[in-house]
């Protein structure tokens, strides 16, 4: 059964996927939908009003947790999409909110990868407090919880900051071993599958598994040279020199992302047995994203 209310948190990226396939699901019903923004984007509002959804105004990083649950005590469920750019404590704030205002199903911002397998005290600094979200859903049994398990956007693969795959796409570099794999999805397929478990499969819990694709760094570069019909440099990166690579540049997020990553723990997944796979959601390839996108820049 379709929850009566829905809020979802942000209109971003991801968000405006989430938002959209909500909107549009055959399941949606009668159900209400309302998406917090921290402003009156013109632009924004307009769409809302054509996807008859309501826009609600509040700052999840300024405003206070009281503040948060009060809002939240109005939905049923609420989808929590801001969270890229915002300070360590803001999901656990969210999620304590949600928890104090009574929401009765809650998916937080854990769109990415197995923290549980990563652990604490990685690279990464900022998944500790994706941890401290799971140790708070975990220890309370009021308020059911999702969390859908992405692995990293497709786009970000090509990212030249990210550094896989140089700007001129004449270069893939491999980090860790070229049999190390990596589960992405793109964010309009998030958006399919987030939309699915909130409207049309209530008794989901726990952390669901989501694979768009799972490659490897070979794969990666395979395609690559498929899709721009040229040869590429393959320069592999071990993790003791990326490692050290961050030990020059600690605050380096960049960095910081490419030694959890090489190091293979939590990052990739059977995309056979995902949800959306069993589901039978077909979802986008790292190859078909390439073929898109790859020769547009």
């Amino acid at each position: 059964m379709a929850p009566p209310s829905i809020l979802v948190l942000g209109l971003g990226e991801l968000g405006h996927e989430v938002v959209k396939s909500l909107a549009h699901h055959p399941k949606r019903g009668t159900t209400t939908l309302s998406v917090l923004l921290r402003s009156q984007n013109p632009t924004h509002l307009q769409l809302l009003r054509a996807w008859n959804i309501t826009p609600v105004f509040a700052d999840v990083v300024q405003d206070s947790p009281a503040t948060l649950a009060k809002l939240f005590s109005n939905y049923h469920t609420v989808l929590c999409c801001v969270g890229m750019y915002a300070p360590p404590e803001t999901q656990p704030k969210i999620a304590r909110a949600a928890l104090e205002g009574g929401v009765q199903r809650y998916f937080p911002w854990q769109y990415g990868i197995d923290y549980d397998v990563v652990g604490r005290n990685s690279s990464q600094n900022l998944f500790d407090s994706q941890l401290d979200v799971r140790e708070l859903l975990r220890g309370q049994s009021a308020m059911k919880w999702v969390i859908v398990s992405t692995g990293m956007f497709i786009s970000f693969l090509f990212e030249p900051a990210f550094g896989l795959v140089g700007e001129g796409r004449d270069v893939v570099m491999g980090i860790g071993g070229w049999g190390n794999e990596i589960t992405v999805t793109a964010p309009v397929d998030i958006g399919r599958v987030t939309a699915e478990i909130a409207l049309g499969h209530e008794g989901v819990e726990g952390v669901v598994f989501v694979s768009g694709d799972t490659v490897s760094m070979g794969r990666l570069a395979d395609v690559v040279e498929g899709v721009m019909g040229r040869k590429v440099e393959r320069v592999l990166k071990t993790v003791p020199e990326l490692k050290k690579e961050l030990e020059e540049a600690p605050e380096d997020s960049m960095r910081k992302y490419r030694v959890v990553f090489a190091e293979g723990k939590g990052v990739a997944w059977s995309k056979a047995e995902s949800f959306n796979e069993v589901q039978g959601i077909t979802t986008q390839t790292v190859e078909e994203w390439a073929r898109e996108n790859l020769k547009k820049q």
